[in-house]
């Protein structure tokens, strides 16, 4: 039974994205620097995978090498410590030569983030502010997450920014309102928190 030529070529582009995604992967384990919340194994896989998905399905006519490039950069780059990124750029730019990644337009996003940010008594710096789109888009493919850093580092600040401006444009495209419920880990469990399997129900 013979293929048809577009089948054909989905099938050995999906083949040729899939090998540039794990060399990825496999580089940035020998390269970058060891951390404890760094994760460049089948959950960093599938979570890009998701985020190519989103992509694909948000953008249809787009070139799948572009999308699965922005993938990657969107599901690892909030991760990654300032002095490991230039050597993962340098890894995408070396497996994905000459590709160029649309910048992603988040006026109403960042307008809403900036007045956040006021109203908190922050100054909305770009780096902050990129950090809370990274927050947001991280939370696009991941069930659950951790913000880590050094005390003062602005984590609190981070999520109370993004709360406040999805809930600003609640019902705007794919916002929606925020609810926040603090808990004080050392209160619960370790099973009641990030959950567990109940013997008793399954």
């Amino acid at each position: 039974m013979r293929n048809d030529g577009s089948r054909l070529f989905g099938y050995q582009n999906a083949k040729a994205l899939a090998k540039k995604m794990v060399a990825t992967f496999k580089l940035c384990s020998e390269q970058l620097s060891s951390q404890d919340h760094y994760d460049c194994g089948m959950r960093a896989v599938k979570s890009v995978i998701t985020a190519a998905g989103n992509l694909k399905r948000d953008f249809p006519d787009d070139d799948e090498e572009v999308l699965l490039l922005r993938g990657l950069k969107d599901v690892n780059v909030p991760k990654f410590l300032s002095h490991d990124l230039p050597l993962f750029n340098g890894i995408i730019s070396d497996l994905f030569p000459g590709v160029l990644q649309q910048k992603v337009k988040h006026d109403a996003f960042i307008e809403a983030i900036h007045e956040s940010c006021k109203e908190l008594g922050l100054q909305p710096v770009d780096p902050f502010v990129n950090k809370v789109i990274q927050l947001y888009e991280t939370t696009l493919v991941r069930h659950g997450l951790m913000l880590v850093g050094p005390t003062m580092g602005g984590k609190t600040s981070n999520w109370k920014s993004l709360s406040r401006a999805m809930t600003k444009l609640a019902g705007v495209e794919e916002f929606e309102k925020v609810r926040v419920y603090p808990l004080n880990p050392k209160g619960i469990t370790m099973g009641q928190l990030y959950g567990e399997f109940d013997a008793n129900t399954h």
